[in-house]
């Protein structure tokens, strides 16, 4: 098990914000495409990059890897949406257990979200914002400064929208409807850029 650091107290469970441009690239990618090519993206994604971050901290719960495989069944059509919704709460409530471990919270969210996608595709960008803070706080932790987090954002959301381009389908018939309106994730003042905010 690996300690956690308890010398920064408070941090931000998301590290991107809606008015970035990569954000903005992304958002925009994904409303081209169909809802099933946009699950099956998140799914995959943060089965290989959030997943692996999780079980470094959390070994044992499995709770995040059966909401990616219940995700899965659903678009095989094995499962109902239901059955995908409560399997992502317990990613959440996995998260919760683990808040002590930043980067193993936000994989948790981010696989959640990921799994989410089921319900609203919307829920793809949230995956985004956690999925940049569990890779920026596994790899650089809490205190670094803001430049370094923005860097890893960039980076992983460039790989994240790289990993939708290559299974993008030109002139999608059936682009999945999207309202961003609830992102409700704009840039803070610089004074608050280290606080809390509540999750998405």
């Amino acid at each position: 098990m690996i300690l956690a650091d308890t010398s920064v107290m408070k941090l931000r469970k998301t590290l991107c914000y809606s008015d970035a441009p990569y954000i903005v690239s992304l958002t925009r990618l994904i409303e081209t495409q169909s809802k099933p090519t946009i699950i099956s993206w998140c799914v995959d994604y943060a089965g290989r990059y959030y997943l692996p971050i999780w079980e470094k901290y959390a070994p044992d719960d499995t709770r995040p890897r059966i909401a990616l495989e219940m995700a899965r069944r659903w678009l095989s059509k094995e499962v109902k949406c239901q059955t995908v919704r409560d399997a992502a709460w317990d990613s959440h409530l996995a998260a919760k257990d683990r808040t002590a471990y930043p980067a193993a919270e936000a994989a948790a969210r981010a696989i959640a979200n990921a799994a989410l996608t089921c319900h609203v595709a919307t829920h793809s960008i949230r995956v985004a914002f956690y999925g940049v803070a569990a890779v920026a706080y596994d790899r650089a932790g809490l205190c670094e400064p803001p430049e370094i987090y923005d860097a890893i954002a960039s980076d992983e959301c460039a790989r994240f929208e790289a990993a939708l381009r290559a299974i993008a389908v030109e002139d999608e018939p059936n682009p999945v409807p999207c309202k961003w309106s609830d992102m409700n994730n704009s840039r803070p003042l610089p004074s608050e850029a280290r606080e809390r905010q509540k999750p998405l």
